[in-house]
């Protein structure tokens, strides 16, 4: 039951970044969007799955990629800001609405 929900509420997650996604006009917003979706939708689903296998080695496999994804994701994301901001993508100051 609980991990339905939590499988659920990620697919929510998803559907949030995805409609951030567009809605941002700015590549570092948009950036800052997906990366913030990507790490907490994963993070529920393998929480989900880590549940539903309950105590085995499967259970320690997941906890081993929980643990490399929360690593690895904001890193790949902080790359991928500074090579834009190097290649001469500048951050907007004055933000129009």
């Amino acid at each position: 039951m609980i991990t339905n929900l939590l499988l659920l509420l990620s697919c929510i997650y998803i559907i949030f970044g995805l409609v951030g996604i567009f809605r941002f006009s700015h590549i570092y917003e948009r950036l800052l969007v997906s990366s913030k979706i990507d790490t907490a939708a994963s993070l529920t689903i393998l929480i989900a799955l880590i549940i539903r296998s309950g105590f085995s080695a499967n259970s320690m496999k997941l906890v081993i990629i929980l643990m490399f994804l929360m690593i690895t994701g904001p890193i790949a994301t902080h790359v991928i800001a500074r090579s834009a901001l190097k290649n001469g993508i500048e951050i907007e100051k004055d933000v129009k609405k």
